[in-house]
């Protein structure tokens, strides 16, 4: 799917295109160490200590917010699109999805564990995930206020009020329910804190396919798409196009990984 036709930049010589791009390179450098600064900033928000005892559903029990934590001090939750009657999650979230299981085993070994949270019961959450072959951990905050408290969901009048408070502000919100990634720390006393919260365009970096398209000739090519610009997104077993990475022969890929890996120092 194209929203627009590609006009050629101009066409230059490769000495030409090479000191072009050096002057890229130097904003580019500004930019990260601009980036760098601002997550130091985020890390040194002050915190606020966590004292509802939010509980949660599971496939095996119900677990506190401080359970979640698995063992490990961090915890990320990504407030998965899914409402009490839907039948399927935010095609938009589902892209995070698809990033979120490559994620977890990297992240477990940073001392973080990252999951997803719905308000949606199990038994949906459940449904959905195995259709889409997901693997991490999604729990139900189904009968519960914590997507309340973390502004992720609304009531009806809010919606149609067109006053709901999400990303900071009261501001109108299409739907019930509202994407968004809550971090928490948990210290050796098991006192629970919540660090940062991020919405809407926020949640941006942990998006991988945006990260390429931004890197793409037509870069995300989302002008005049309706009703918003993540219009085109799709649950990936929905596109018209059953294109996917090369099937895996298990055993010649684990093999291929580690010959290509072991060598590099």
């Amino acid at each position: 799917m194209s929203a627009t036709t590609l006009q050629l930049p101009k066409i230059v010589s490769q000495e030409e295109w090479l000191a072009a791009r050096q002057q890229l390179l130097a904003k580019e450098k500004k930019l990260t160490r601009e980036r760098d600064a601002l997550a130091a900033e985020r890390r040194n928000l002050p915190w606020v200590k966590v004292e509802k005892n939010y509980v949660f559903d599971s496939p095996t029990s119900k677990r506190t917010l401080a359970e979640l934590f698995d063992g490990r001090s961090q915890l990320m939750i990504y407030h998965f699109m899914v409402g009490p009657d839907w039948e399927a999650g935010c095609p938009s979230c589902s892209i995070v999805g698809d990033h979120i299981g490559g994620s977890v085993t990297h992240l477990a070994n940073r001392d973080v564990t990252l999951i997803a949270v719905s308000r949606a019961p199990l038994a949906k959450i459940e449904a959905f995930k195995n259709r889409m072959g997901w693997r991490f951990k999604w729990y139900s905050s189904f009968g519960s206020d914590f997507n309340r408290h973390y502004n992720v969901s609304f009531t009806k009048d809010e919606v149609t009020s067109g006053k709901t408070y999400y990303n900071y502000k009261i501001q109108r919100f299409p739907s019930e329910e509202a994407p968004g990634a809550s971090i928490f720390y948990k210290d050796a006393d098991g006192n629970v804190f919540h660090t940062y919260s991020a919405y809407g365009r926020g949640l941006e970096p942990v998006m991988g396919v945006y990260n390429w398209l931004d890197l793409a000739p037509k870069g995300r090519d989302e002008e005049g798409m309706t009703p918003h610009p993540m219009a085109w997104a799709r649950h990936h077993d929905r596109y018209d196009s059953n294109y996917f990475a090369e099937p895996a022969d298990s055993a010649k890929s684990a093999a291929a990984a580690h010959n290509c890996c072991s060598g590099h120092s």
